[in-house]
Order: C-alpha cells, then sequence, then structure tokens
C-alpha cells in the first residue's frame, strides 16, 4: 500500500517527478515546460516583425508608388500619426518581455525622430521684421466681422486671405480699413497690409485648366481666381508676397486620394516661385496638403517652412475644432524666419498661421 504524506503526493512518485527520469513520457510537451523552452530572445517575433516593417514603412514611404489611389501622397499626408504605433508595439514588446522586438523598434523610432524630431521642440526667437498671416477664412463663415477683427488684433503686418466669398468682401474690407490701409483682391483670395503694395497680378494655379478652362472668358476666370502675387515695399527693400488656395482633394476608399487638381496647382504655383527674381519671397495660403508630399517638390526644393524652421510642434490647422494636419502654410525664401504659430479659431473650419520674418 502507498503511503501519502500530508502534501497530498504519493511518496512512491518523488523521485520520478524530481528528476525528470523514470516513466516520463518523453512527447509530453505540456505547459509546464512552456516557460523554460521560451526565453526572452524567442518571444514576440510576430512584434518584432511589425516593428521592422514599421521603419521599413516610415525610412521608405517616399518610395511608395501613386500609380493606384494616389497612395504615396495619401500616406505622406498622414505620415506622422503613423508614430502612434511605436508605443503601441512598445507596450506589447513589454507585456512579452520581448527582446527582440524592443531591439526591432530601434529602427521606427529612430526614423520617426529623424523625419519629424525637429517639430518637438521650440525653435522660436524673439524679435523679427514683418510678422505675415494667412487665414482660409471660409466661405461659410457665419461670423465674417468677427473673423476680420480677429486678424486684425493680430498684429499682422501683411494679412492674406482665402476662400473669399464675394458676399463677405465687404464686410472684411469694411473691418480691416483702418488696421491696413492698403489691400488687393483677386477673386477669391487677397492681401491687406499696413505697407504699400504694387504689382499686383493674378498667378494660375490650374483650377481651368483644360479645354473647359480655355473657353472661359477673362473676367469670369477672374471671378474666381485663387492665386495672386505683389510686392510688399518694406524699409529693407521690396518683398515678393504670393497667396495661394490650390484645389481640394477627396479621400474615399475605392479611388484613394484624389488630387489631381490639386497637385496641377501646386506644380504651376511652383514654376511661378520658381521665376520669380525677387531675391525675398513669401509664399501663404491653404494648399490643401501637407508639405510632406511630394506633390509639393517644386516650391518645398526652393522654399523653407516658416513652421518647421522656427515654430513650436506641428502646428496642426484643420479641421479647426480638432486638427489633425497642417494644410495652412507659409514658405519664405531670402528672408529668416524667427517663429511661427497657429492662431486661435474663428469662424472658419481652418486655423489662422502667423509668422515673424527678419531680414
Amino acid at each position: 500500500m502507498t503511503q501519502v504524506d500530508t502534501g497530498g503526493t504519493a511518496q512512491g512518485d518523488v523521485d520520478t517527478a524530481d528528476s525528470g527520469r523514470g516513466d516520463a513520457d518523453p512527447g509530453d510537451t505540456g505547459p509546464r515546460h512552456t516557460g523554460a523552452r521560451t526565453g526572452p530572445w524567442k518571444r514576440g517575433r510576430v512584434l518584432a516583425a511589425a516593428a521592422l516593417l514599421l521603419g521599413l514603412f516610415l525610412l521608405l514611404h517616399a518610395s511608395i508608388p501613386n500609380r493606384v489611389g494616389n497612395l504615396g501622397s495619401l500616406v505622406e499626408t498622414f505620415l506622422p500619426w503613423f508614430g502612434l504605433f511605436i508605443p503601441v508595439l512598445l507596450a506589447g514588446a513589454l507585456l512579452r518581455r520581448s527582446v527582440p522586438a524592443l531591439v526591432a523598434l530601434l529602427l521606427p523610432a529612430v526614423v520617426w525622430l529623424n523625419l519629424f524630431g525637429g517639430l518637438l521642440t521650440d525653435k522660436s526667437h524673439p524679435g523679427g521684421d514683418l510678422t505675415v498671416v494667412s487665414h482660409n477664412v471660409g466661405a461659410d463663415n457665419p461670423d465674417a466681422a468677427g473673423t476680420a477683427r480677429a486678424l486684425a488684433a493680430s498684429g499682422a503686418d501683411v494679412l492674406a486671405l482665402e476662400e473669399l466669398d464675394p458676399a463677405a468682401r465687404r464686410t472684411y474690407e469694411k473691418e480691416l480699413a483702418t488696421a491696413y490701409p492698403h489691400h488687393t483682391v483677386l477673386g477669391t483670395v487677397g492681401v491687406w497690409s499696413r505697407l504699400p503694395l504694387s504689382d499686383t497680378r493674378p498667378v494660375d494655379v490650374a483650377m481651368d485648366a483644360g479645354p473647359l478652362g480655355d473657353a472661359k472668358p477673362a473676367d469670369v476666370k477672374l471671378e474666381y481666381n485663387r492665386g495672386l502675387r505683389t510686392t510688399v515695399a518694406t524699409d529693407h527693400g521690396p518683398l515678393a508676397v504670393y497667396v495661394a488656395h490650390l484645389g481640394s482633394v477627396r479621400v474615399n476608399p475605392r479611388a484613394g486620394l484624389s488630387s489631381g487638381q490639386r497637385d496641377a496647382g501646386a506644380q504651376s504655383l511652383g514654376r511661378a516661385v520658381a521665376a520669380e527674381r525677387n531675391e525675398r519671397v513669401v509664399l501663404l495660403g491653404d494648399l490643401n496638403g501637407t508639405l510632406d508630399d511630394r506633390a509639393y517638390a517644386g516650391i518645398t526644393s526652393r522654399m523653407r517652412s516658416a513652421q518647421e524652421a522656427a515654430g513650436d510642434g506641428f502646428g496642426f490647422t484643420w479641421p479647426a475644432a480638432f486638427p489633425v494636419v497642417r494644410i495652412d502654410q507659409i514658405l519664405v525664401r531670402g528672408v529668416e524666419p524667427e517663429s511661427s504659430w497657429p492662431l486661435p479659431a474663428t469662424g472658419s473650419d481652418h486655423l489662422p498661421v502667423a509668422a515673424r520674418v527678419s531680414w
């Protein structure tokens, strides 16, 4: 008869269980052996693979083709947000206590920081010779007068407005007249300035490209014009100011990013900036895209983003209620951006943007 100890273990089985020898089934791979066989270097291989794929995705984003649904541009529009996957994967790696996953996460972390880490610090400097502000005021803005007063209180020396509704234009002219004695409007874009303006002309942003556009009379085109160029007379010499409102984009599951008209406008605007003879240039406007998008290469290769050079954070501007992208831009050439920031919300669905520049 087998004797049973107080712990409930059969004494006759003690030696076999403790030594791992005896009658143990050699095919037994039960759960009691899993912890010993799976060490920290063998856990979380799926997490490690996901981290490596994320890193390669961020590193090679410019190689994603645009042939199908403008996928490359779509990815680049929201590229900073892919960094949110890094803390998610980090949490999984820590829960799994996976060394390979933690090591693999170094790749996406380093790439993301290289791309966007500079936007996490405040690069602004005090001072500056001129304050410029740009705002898509919104054609459906229910409070044009309040928007105008807020912009006048911003301290801007040069103020660019986009999406000016013809019915609201008089309201802006009335409310801004005292602060800005000089202004010019061409179609739906305009400039208000404390300093004299001259040599104002429309800039083609490809809104009327093709046979239908060619058939429109010049006065009809001007009514809906969305780009202009003017010269601001400063104490340091002339400053060329461009204002643009590029075509909108659409995103849907089947077609991807529909941005043909915007891309054509960006290319046309890039050619206009390239042909500008004035060495000091500021571009203000709603470009309907982020500057990470390859569609703006013709512009970004010649001009600097004030937000990236002298801003604090990403400076998201749209939608105003909860901004997730920066599609309202201030770019410069020949002047030095000292600071850049979004302004408080108005009645528009965009936030205004401001920058201080110096010579």
